[in-house]
């Protein structure tokens, strides 16, 4: 009998010879807790640049157009990139629109310009920026006075002995728009101004940036020169569409109008019904100013969004009940403009009932995010719901909260939830002529009482001439209280009317007001709009940094613990040998894990298995599974488990059944542990 020793363990145990006796001894070594390997995932602080040299090593992501020099705000998804963005979104169309019964959909990305033009995005959807009064050069104005005050805050705390500097590696140092770090003790007062301008920063105005630009000295950091105005951009790529250019149009900046301009189509499909939700997964575009954050602000990017239609008149959530009582990070407007940024610990139930959060359908989604953000691998702790300002509020929105991921660059809006009541549908009905409303039969007839007034128009029109329309506009615009004392009036003789310079006297041949019953039993209203928008790409830039650490024995080994419901390959399949009898085991375990629907790779390269381990590690595999001659003899197969790279064993298709299991969350790593037994390192062969 020869023994075979794989993976990392030097232990030599004894095997028995048969498959059947073999399986018998491993099955009595189970493993307990106290047995499984501890992960100490903080020992090494986060290192950024080895997390970007990762992603651009495994190609994750990379610059596009990078060999003709590329161009800021556009980047390729390689192979990892691609199925990890593919999987988030996967699991969102599960969480959302399958959960939530929506209604999908997939709109076009070119936009004829009366569109945003009725939207308001042609006005108003833009950000401020400034200029370089000597280089021409332009930045972000509320990024600019961010990175300023940041860095005039660090240098203050070095000053102070409270932070050292950290070490700026060559990346940084060809990164624009950054400004540098000086240890200068600031007096405590103008401390406590910037933090208080930071909490509130996007609540200024331009021209409140630009005072404070003046007030501080806010210079381009690059070539320390003064900055001008802040002007408006407007961040919309404009285009025209068909041969002549008579016909201009925009690259959306959001999928959004899409859902609002099929309402009618979509209220049908729902039997006429609300609330209902439809969604969205699509490409947006917007011509960032100065897009140098890698996929944090990008110029194209694919967003999912929905837009939940409701009754204006309640705005109840029939499955509040289930989440009222998840506890969330708030922080509320109140709190921003008073310069604090001080979160608050509060179930969504509290939260809505003392009006934080302004109705439950808005907190139903704010769970909902929450709940989809953890479920893929945001740190709970680095997350929390940010409530917009007056300021910063979407022209189209009355309440806004975004959903904030904390990485290496600050506090990132990943998702925004905004309730933009009756706007949109208001809007774009105004200008069609188009009815984008809702009619409800009701159970219950109204019956209501109205003074009705109704001109002879013959004797008006002879009487008054052009003037007879103006005259008819003024009294239809009137109210029931008017209408009641124009009756009195012309029920002494007359009454005199004046508009527009004019006076108009009337009398009861000229026009009588009636009261009249009314019985309605349709009820017409336009229903109002609760949207959560997701940006992928920063969540999943979010994910990668949340995910990535350093193994403590050695830092050069990066791993991804990304979970399996959105790794990019669940299972790894290790070869021990290249030799021709592996073929068909190889084959045997690729094909069954296909047919139970998990995504594997085949790694037989000639590279240690360490190596090969070490190289899906850094790629966020969460399993492997290792075949050598002992799997050739007896079939059995090892199971590895990433993050504590601690192993199990046992027949083929016992641990297929486990891994199947892993990958669709019926289980986890402890509970895998208790049914197939631990791995020393060594199989008996002969």
């Amino acid at each position: 009998m020869r023994v075979r020793s794989i993976g990392f363990s030097t232990t030599i145990c004894t095997y028995l010879r048969t498959p059947r006796n073999l399986h018998l001894f491993i099955s009595t070594r189970r493993y307990s807790h106290s047995d499984m390997s501890v992960v100490n995932r903080s020992v090494h602080p986060f290192d950024k640049s080895r997390l970007d040299a990762l992603l651009n090593r495994r190609f994750f992501y990379a610059p596009a157009f990078e060999i003709y020099g590329g161009v800021a705000g556009l980047y390729d998804y390689g192979p990892p990139g691609s199925s990890l963005q593919a999987n988030i979104m996967a699991e969102w169309r599960k969480h959302f629109i399958i959960e939530d019964h929506m209604l999908e959909l997939d709109t076009t990305i070119m936009t004829p310009a009366p569109v945003f033009e009725t939207s308001g995005h042609v006005a108003r959807f833009a950000d401020w920026m400034v200029k370089d009064t000597k280089t021409g050069d332009v930045l972000r104005a509320d990024h600019l006075v961010k990175s300023v005050l940041e860095a005039r805050l660090a240098g203050d705390r070095e000053a102070r002995g409270l932070a050292a500097q950290p070490k700026d590696d060559e990346k940084d140092k060809k990164r624009k728009k950054k400004a540098k770090t000086v240890a200068v003790q600031l007096a405590d007062e103008l401390v406590k101004e910037f933090e208080s301008i930071l909490a509130q920063l996007d609540n200024y105005s331009g021209p409140e940036i630009g005072e404070l630009c003046r007030r501080y000295d806010i210079r381009n950091p690059d070539t320390d020169n003064e900055v001008g105005e802040p002007q408006q951009f407007n961040l919309m790529f404009a285009s025209s569409i068909g041969p002549t250019g008579q016909h201009p149009g925009y690259l959306r900046p959001e999928t959004a109008q899409g859902h609002f301009l099929n309402f009618s189509r979509l209220l049908e499909f729902n039997n006429g019904r609300v609330p209902f939700a439809s969604a969205q997964i699509g490409r947006s575009f917007r011509n960032e100013i100065s897009p140098r954050a890698g996929l944090l602000r990008v110029r194209e990017f694919t967003m999912g969004e929905i837009e939940h239609f409701v009754d204006p008149e309640d705005k109840s959530h029939e499955k509040f009940r289930e989440v009222r009582d998840t506890v969330l990070s708030f922080l509320d407007r109140h709190v921003q403009v008073s310069g604090s940024t001080q979160v608050t610990q509060m179930t969504i139930g509290e939260a809505v009932d003392k009006g934080i959060v302004a109705n439950e359908t808005l907190g139903y989604f704010l769970v909902r995010i929450h709940l989809f953000l953890i479920k893929i691998g945001i740190n709970p702790k680095r997350l929390r719901f940010r409530q917009h300002m007056g300021n910063e509020m979407a022209h189209y929105a009355t309440d806004c909260w975004d959903a904030e991921i904390e990485n290496a660059t600050g506090w990132t809006e990943c998702v925004g939830c905004a309730d933009r009541a009756a706007y949109d549908l208001s809007v774009h009905s105004a200008r069609t002529g188009q009815p984008l409303v809702v009619r409800q039969a009701l159970k219950e007839p109204i019956v209501t009482e109205r003074e009705v007034p109704e001109f002879n128009k013959k004797v008006v029109g002879k009487t008054y001439g052009r003037d007879a329309g103006l005259l008819q506009k003024v009294v239809g615009e009137m109210d029931e209280s008017q209408l009641t004392k124009l009756k009195g009036q012309l029920a002494q003789g007359q009454a005199t009317i004046s508009a527009e310079g004019k006076e108009f006297t009337i009398t009861p041949d000229l026009l009588a007001i009636e009261r009249k019953t009314f019985k309605q039993s349709i009820r017409e209203f336009t229903p109002n709009v609760i949207e959560p928008s997701f940006g992928f790409g920063r969540i999943l830039y979010t994910l990668l940094e949340h995910s990535f650490w350093c193994r403590e024995q050695d830092i050069e080994r990066g791993v991804l613990s990304l979970p399996p419901v959105v790794a990019p390959t669940k299972v790894l399949i290790v070869p021990l040998s290249a030799k021709d009898e592996f073929s068909p085991l190889v084959q045997e375990v690729s094909t069954k894990l296909r047919k139970a629907g998990i995504f594997s790779r085949v790694d037989d390269s000639n590279t240690s298995i360490g190596k090969r381990y070490a190289r899906n590690d850094e790629l966020g595999t969460p399993f492997g599974v290792t075949l050598d001659f002992a799997s050739v003899q007896n079939r059995t197969m090892t199971l590895r488990e990433r993050d504590t790279t601690d192993q199990l064993i046992g027949p083929i298709d016992d641990v297929i059944a486990v891994v199947t299991e892993l990958v669709q969350g019926t289980i986890d790593w402890p509970a895998a542990c208790k049914r197939l037994p631990a791995y020393d390192g060594v199989q008996a062969v002969d």
